[in-house]
Formats: C-alpha cells, structure tokens, sequence
C-alpha cells in the first residue's frame, strides 16, 4: 500500500504538501523543500529510514508531486527494506565493529568493559551486564572504538595539512557524520565505528578537510582525497549503507 497522508492547505501555484506517505502501512513523515536552483525532483530516505525529504523545483505543479511520489513506490519499498528496523540488540545477537560483524556473548558477570575476541572462529563481542543493559554496554564499547580510531586518524590528517585540531567530540547524531567549526572543533557521531575502516579514515579526512576549506568546492575534494586516496569509496559506502547504522536501536 502507498498513500498520502494530511494535505496542507497551500497557494495554487506551490505543491501540495503531503505531511505523511503510507509504505505498506508504515507512515513516514514528509518534508517537501522548494529549491529554486532545482531543475528536478530529487526523494531522500532520512538516516534510520525513519522521514523521507522530497526537494522540488519552484512552484511545480502538485499533480505532478503526487505522479513521481507513486512512480517512486516500489524504490522506497525495496531501499526502506534495506534500512533495518531498530531492533533491540540482544545475547547472540550481530553488530558490526569496524565493518566486521560481532556475534553478541555474555559472560555471565555484571561488570566489566566489553572485549572483542574470537569464539571458534566467530568473531565475537563479549559484554558483562544484566541482559536489560545489554544494548548499552554495546554502546559504550563503539564509543570508545569510534575515539580511538578517529583520534589518531585525525591527528595524522592534521599534521599533513599543518592545521591545528582545538577539540574533538562525539554526538548520537541522526543528520549527519561529522562537523567541523571555523575555530577548529570537531564532532563526530560514533557510529561510525561499526563502519569499516577505510570508511572512519574518509570521515576523519572529510573534517579535518574542512580545516583548509570550509566548504565542498573543488578543492575542498581535493584535499579530501589528497589525505585520504579512497574518498569516493569511502563516501559512497556511507550513501549506500548509512542509514542502517543509524537505524540500529541501543
């Protein structure tokens, strides 16, 4: 099934403004932006598959909203399909560490930093806690993978470009990878650590890139590649697999 939700009332030249989309009977908020620059309709799945962002020309006609909307049914259903649905993380569960997938054990104790290992040959992420805190203490141990691993990649970016790194932090952001300011802090969201490494190298690039260039010319791409050589690689993997980290419920 595929539907809309409330239509705002709107001025006869502008589209009309579907608050909801229905997709086999879940209801996805809907956000539609005018972009004068726009010569076409472009539909996004937000992070975690949980809005979708339609961007349109200025004042196009509603009917032909409604057309690509329904003509784009069966992508949502197959890309939304791919987008996990949050499920709880639990004893034997999967979570992926650096872009390798971790069977979820219990050591039976209540205290105790996790530790990945190996368990006939499985790797494995062992984790000591009640089983209610379980989606926590994995948490915690991405967090601390995602601060080791961007720290000393970004310190080594940093050092090529000459450009001084004033702080770093971590944030559970649902919009975005990272940020960087004029004064030179840096935030990233540490789920990336459950991506491969190649993909964290790319993301400490993309920010530290920033410090040289505070926008996404040109050259702004230039220097991301220059400090990291799979920056395409690395960025296309976050456009085809982002959302399912961002999906996974802790």
């Amino acid at each position: 099934m595929f539907g809309f939700g409330h239509i705002s009332p709107t001025k006869k030249t502008s589209a009309p403004r579907p608050e909801t989309i229905s997709v086999n009977g879940r209801d996805l908020p809907l956000a539609i932006r005018e972009n004068p620059r726009a010569t076409r309709m472009t539909l996004r799945i937000e992070p975690g598959g949980q809005a979708l962002k339609l961007t349109i020309p200025r004042g196009l006609p509603g009917h032909e909203v409604e057309a690509f909307l329904l003509r784009h049914h069966g992508w949502l259903m197959t890309r939304l399909a791919r987008v996990e649905d949050g499920e709880t993380l639990k004893q034997h569960g999967k979570i992926a560490i650096r872009g390798v997938e971790h069977r979820i054990e219990m050591t039976g104790k209540l205290r105790g930093l996790a530790e990945e290992t190996e368990i006939n040959g499985v790797p494995t992420l062992l984790i000591s806690c009640l089983p209610e805190h379980i989606g926590r203490r994995v948490s915690d141990h991405l967090k601390r993978v995602a601060k080791r691993e961007l720290e000393a990649r970004v310190r080594i970016h940093a050092a090529t470009l000459g450009k001084p790194v004033r702080g770093i932090s971590y944030k559970d952001t649902k919009s975005r990878w990272g940020s960087c300011t004029s004064e030179g802090n840096l935030s990233f969201s540490w789920r990336i650590a459950m991506a491969p490494d190649f993909v964290i190298d790319y993301l400490a690039a993309h920010e530290v890139a920033h410090l040289k260039e505070m926008n996404h010319g040109p050259d702004f791409w230039a220097t991301c590649k220059q400090l990291c050589p799979r920056t395409a690689e690395g960025k296309r993997w976050l456009k085809q697999n982002g959302s399912r980290l961002f999906a996974v419920s802790f």
